[in-house]
């Protein structure tokens, strides 16, 4: 998910210009960071060198450093939650809830508490979530709504808001919008709709949709989404691809450049970046999550 300029970018410049030096010295930066065994994650955020990943069954967060590749389990697990998406920014990080309705949020710097908040009380798959400027926007696989959280210039929370969506899009049977991010300025949100394998832009304060012409393409699988300047990057789990999108300057259409994968691709979710690097998060959906199942993070460069 898009990462916005906030009052931690002294930090998040020192990150960078720390990790373009060990690039430049020949370093290279982990392409597989292990997770805990049988966590089964979904979603990643990155904030600097640190990356937080989310577990489905637990609600657990794991923080790991993207240059050693070390970390540990940084939220612990707590009956009754669940973390999907997830996004960080002003010092707080947020989780989607899933099936539970809720919406999670922790000090990204401790992991401490910091809300538990209802979005739904209805049948629902809270899925992925986006920080802008204001707000943080929920998307709900389905239901054919976004939930708005109003965010604070310092980190304070609002009550949540269910806006509808209009426009363009139509749920259908299955998992509907997944993947959610925003453009820099936050004005127009992005949506990927899993099951048509359509993208749409979306007014964040209306809830209306129009529909990004893809010359017929359809990005079925869509799951996790990157906006990075005129390209989206698309997961498709199932696929274990990335599809490459260019976006055209208004929004209106998109072409496929390329679709990638990696052999370490096992049922790709969710993806984040760091400089020139995109890091992606293998549910391996199918598999049991025993304890003795092994989970990572692939890190490859930007296609």
């Amino acid at each position: 998910m898009r990462r916005f300029l906030t009052a931690g970018l002294a930090a998040a410049v020192v990150a960078a210009i720390a990790a373009s030096a060990l690039a430049a010295s020949g370093f290279f930066f982990p392409t597989k960071i292990a997770l805990p065994n049988g966590f089964a994650p979904e979603g990643i955020a990155i904030r600097g060198l640190s990356f937080y990943v989310g577990s489905i069954p637990t609600g657990a967060i794991y923080r790991g450093n993207l240059v050693t590749g070390t970390g540990r389990v940084f939220v612990p697990p707590v009956e009754g939650r669940q973390a999907i998406g997830l996004d960080v920014r002003r010092g707080l990080l947020f989780a989607a809830g899933g099936p539970t309705g809720r919406a999670f949020v922790y000090d990204a710097r401790t992991g401490a508490d910091v809300a538990q908040l209802v979005l739904t009380e209805e049948t629902t798959f809270v899925n992925d979530v986006v920080v802008t400027h204001d707000a943080a926007y929920f998307t709900d696989s389905l239901r054919q709504v976004l939930y708005r959280v109003p965010v604070g210039r310092h980190g304070s929370l609002g009550e949540p808001q269910e806006i509808p969506l209009t426009g363009d899009i139509e749920y259908i049977a299955g998992f509907n919008v997944n993947g959610i991010d925003a453009t820099r300025d936050g004005s127009t949100l992005i949506l990927v709709q899993s099951n048509t394998g359509k993208l749409f832009t979306a007014d964040p304060e209306t809830g209306v949709t129009s529909e990004i012409d893809l010359g017929g393409k359809a990005l079925t699988a869509g799951d996790g989404i990157l906006l990075d300047g005129s390209k989206l990057y698309v997961v498709r789990n199932q696929l274990n691809l990335i599809a490459v999108v260019r976006l055209a300057p208004d929004l209106s259409s998109g072409e496929v450049l390329r679709e990638v994968t990696h052999p370490d691709f096992a049922v790709p979710t969710t993806v984040d970046e760091f400089l020139n690097r995109l890091y992606v998060v293998n549910a391996r959906f199918g598999t049991d999550p025993s304890p003795e199942v092994e989970y990572w993070v692939t890190g490859l460069d930007k296609p």
